[in-house]
């Protein structure tokens, strides 16, 4: 009896959506040739030993193919749509299982002309030496780079200036607005996401490794088949913003932070950040830091609605920092111009969150000032604030994060001591008792509507010091 591997046909959305999408960026283009190229395999220490494939985001938005060795074309002057890519051979299949061919593939995202991929530099020399603009995406990926030398000419360090700021706008302008087929599949990214966390405070214990809790919590996203929407931050050194070692062994009096999210089978992500106590409870110092950031965040929240930009909510939240950080005689002055000035950014050196969907970071790849702040508005270079991804005025469709987090990291505090930054605000000979605090923050991802905001997610994460303690224990 011969038995074979067949990989279904996929895409993530309905085919009409893809095509709608199309249509809308054509619209929005105008005219021209818009060039996308799918990833490929990347080898880990050899060809054949790959990391897990992952489509390029915007190839999945307007193709919704989750297969490597693929590139697309829109020839709006010709009204042509067309995937490029290689049906499987017989040495393929042995180490495949049988997969839908090409056609078969394009026609679940309602493209009906395909091309062998061989075919796609003559398909871009024709346009080009008919005067036809070929628009690109600023590549990302050393693959790319190359390709695009092959394709266009283009030497790799001239494509970044070269990419379409047309198509990059349009691109941004529609990826933003969230329709309600991505919500959904965004708050199953959510709800996975809690259930890792959950997972977590269950898990957290003095002796226990942070490798340990790490392996417990990406256990959930794999269990369900699906996987992490970025490598998981779970550390008792939480001072580090993005801290992978998973090397500490955690005791008591330790705070445990964890930043963990899940991609579902859509690709969309969720986004979620925790802090608890490793033993029962907080010191009591902890808790009053605790308090302070939870007072900082829901400052945040209650900034969020159309129209009011971003940028009011992570000033909300730097104002409450320096309030709170005042209280415990860290800081001094008027908390609300030592946000303004900048100082609060000693405990709080990040930005309050960015933009959420296929990506983590949302269109990072085609740049923070396109996605994160408003036509003309100038991204600040001044530390904290050149950190804040998300500035612009906030629009019904928005998927994003708020973080606020407090972090007391020793290395800042001698740089500014050093510098004599902000000495007006902040008290460093009060500083030296809090080197070893290490850092905290919670993540929560919300949506805005026509009328205000949501919060995404159908299963709460604890969030308030009696709902930790809860959840530890349960």
């Amino acid at each position: 009896m011969q038995i074979s591997i067949i990989v279904p046909i996929f895409a993530s959305m309905n085919k009409e959506t893809y095509i709608s999408r199309r249509a809308k960026l054509k619209k929005d283009m105008g005219s021209g040739l818009l060039l996308f190229l799918g990833n490929d395999e990347a080898g880990i220490n050899y060809a054949d030993n790959t990391y897990r494939f992952r489509q390029d985001s915007t190839f999945l938005y307007f193709f919704g193919l989750n297969y490597a060795g693929l590139a697309a074309i829109i020839d709006i002057d010709a009204d042509t749509e067309i995937v490029f890519g290689n049906d499987l051979t017989i040495d393929d299949i042995v180490w495949t299982g049988i997969q839908p061919t090409l056609s078969e593939k394009a026609a679940t995202v309602g493209i009906t002309k395909t091309m062998a991929l061989s075919d796609l530099k003559g398909y871009l020399d024709k346009a080009r030496s008919k005067g036809q603009a070929v628009h690109f995406l600023p590549p990302y990926r050393g693959d790319h780079r190359v390709w695009l030398w092959e394709l266009l000419g283009i030497e790799p360090k001239a494509q970044t200036s070269m990419a379409s700021e047309p198509l990059i706008k349009a691109i941004v302008s529609q990826r933003n607005h969230k329709d309600e087929e991505e919500i959904r599949a965004i708050e199953a990214s959510v709800d996975l996401s809690t259930e890792m966390h959950l997972a977590a405070y269950r898990m957290v214990r003095p002796g226990i490794y942070e490798s340990q809790v790490a392996a417990v919590v990406e256990e959930v996203a794999c269990r369900y088949g699906d996987a992490l929407a970025f490598p998981t931050i779970a550390t008792i050194q939480g001072q580090v913003l993005h801290n992978h070692g998973f090397i500490h062994q955690m005791k008591e009096g330790d705070i445990f932070l964890l930043d963990a999210g899940a991609e579902t089978k859509e690709h969309y992500a969720g986004d979620l950040s925790s802090s608890m106590p490793v033993g029962d409870r907080f010191t009591d110092r902890q808790a009053e830091v605790y308090q302070i950031h939870l007072e900082s965040f829901y400052a945040a929240v209650d900034k969020l609605k159309p129209g009011v930009p971003f940028r009011e909510a992570h000033m909300a939240a730097a104002t409450k920092i320096a309030e709170g950080m005042k209280r415990l005689g860290l800081m001094k002055g008027d908390p609300a111009e030592a946000a303004e000035t900048g100082a609060y950014a000693m405990f709080f050196p990040c930005g309050l969150g960015h933009m959420m969907g296929l990506d983590v970071h949302d269109m990072e790849n085609l740049g923070e000032q396109y996605v994160g702040y408003a036509e003309g508005e100038v991204k600040s270079r001044q530390f904290g604030f050149k950190s804040l991804r998300l500035a612009r005025p906030l629009e019904p469709g928005f998927v994003f994060t708020v973080e606020p987090g407090i972090y007391f990291i020793p290395e800042l505090m001698d740089k500014w001591r050093a510098e004599h930054l902000h000495e007006d605000f902040i008290c460093y000979d009060a500083l030296d008792a809090w080197r070893d605090f290490t850092g905290l923050r919670n993540e929560l991802n919300y949506l805005i509507t026509p009328t205000g905001v949501r919060l995404l997610g159908t299963i709460k994460k604890p969030m308030t010091i009696e709902e930790v303690y809860k959840a530890k224990n349960s």
